[in-house]
């Protein structure tokens, strides 16, 4: 497994990281067995980048982390997110409320001060007054935390929080399906030693290639019950393309893959070819996803050709079925 830097923190993370949001539930049940089998391999595969938030399924995605950390010494980076909670979403934020906020990921996750600390998806007006930001820095004086980031869901957003002096990392949608970043936020990024953190880098499961038009998913999955955005943003689900849109796009892709590529290696090689990129948090609710996933560090580049075929499908084909703002 390689590593790369995480922006201005100085902390070395896996290029591929372990996105946890699986593990509290919200894509289906996930036994606590399954859960430890999956931190267990991340962990054996060399992946020391973990991404949770507070809210995954109500602390659970933290608690299991936890769980699994208890009595063991290894080397893991764990980044959780802060501002998502009832008490908190759409309109009550307040310092002390943040502070409860991450103190409660503290107990949680049985450690003294957080690693990287990440602004969850806020509204974008929240995001803009600054305070947030503000108290972040503070925090992090404080002790309570090691660094901080955002996590946001446009372009906009993340071209704002990147102009701030003491900000590590941005977490962001970024995939075969949302390509935007690449001119209009890296070159940035990169001036302002802010770390990238790739969040769908399969675009909710679909790039995987595995989805078929009339794929069914559990009543608990956002992927059936906010396919068009009734819980929160539509972007969060297949990048914002409507998903039987999504599977013809994805089969559409398949002349693409390289030889010794599966479809998902491909997509999050992709990826990783951007050296604005520190990690890409690939989820996985079995643990032999967790390998799939980990292999893709030692894949060679894409190649130039290559990038520029998939980039004139982006703009041709993907871009003008988003129904979102990118």
């Amino acid at each position: 497994m390689k590593h790369r830097v995480l922006g201005k923190s100085g902390i070395r993370v896996s290029e591929v990281g372990l996105g946890c949001w699986q593990l509290g539930g919200d894509f289906g049940p996930v036994s606590d067995e399954e859960a430890g089998r999956v931190l267990a391999t991340a962990g054996e595969e060399g992946i020391d980048f973990w991404d949770t938030a507070d809210v995954y399924g109500a602390g659970q995605s933290e608690r299991r982390i936890a769980a699994f950390l208890a009595g063991i010494t290894p080397t893991i980076t764990v980044a959780t997110k802060v501002g998502r909670d009832a008490a908190l979403f759409p309109d009550g934020y307040t310092k002390d409320r943040v502070r409860e906020g991450l103190q409660g990921s503290l107990q949680r996750l049985g450690v003294e001060r957080l690693d990287l600390a990440q602004i969850h998806c806020v509204p974008p007006e929240v995001l803009r007054a600054g305070d947030l930001l503000a108290w972040m820095e503070d925090f992090q004086d404080e002790g309570l935390i090691r660094a901080f980031g955002a996590s946001v869901e446009t372009l906009d957003e993340a071209l704002f929080a990147v102009e701030h002096p003491r900000l590590t990392s941005l977490q962001i949608i970024f995939n075969l399906f949302r390509q935007d970043a690449v001119g209009q936020l890296f070159p940035v990024a990169q001036e302002r030693d802010v770390g990238i953190i790739v969040r769908l880098p399969l675009a909710s499961g679909v790039l995987s290639g595995k989805m078929r038009r009339d794929q069914k998913f559990d009543s608990g999955d956002h992927r059936h019950y906010n396919r068009h955005g009734a819980a929160f943003s539509q972007g969060e689900t297949f990048s914002g393309v409507p998903f039987e849109t999504a599977v013809d796009l994805v089969e559409e892709l398949r002349v693409h893959v390289p030889e010794g590529m599966t479809m998902a290696q491909m997509a999050m090689r992709w990826i990783l070819d951007f050296p604005a990129v520190s990690t890409v948090i690939a989820g996985a609710s079995r643990s032999g996803q967790v390998v799939e996933n980990a292999a893709v560090s030692d894949l060679p580049p894409l190649g130039a050709e290559a990038h520029a075929h998939l980039a004139e499908f982006y703009a041709q084909r993907v871009r003008p079925t988003i129904q979102v703002p990118v």
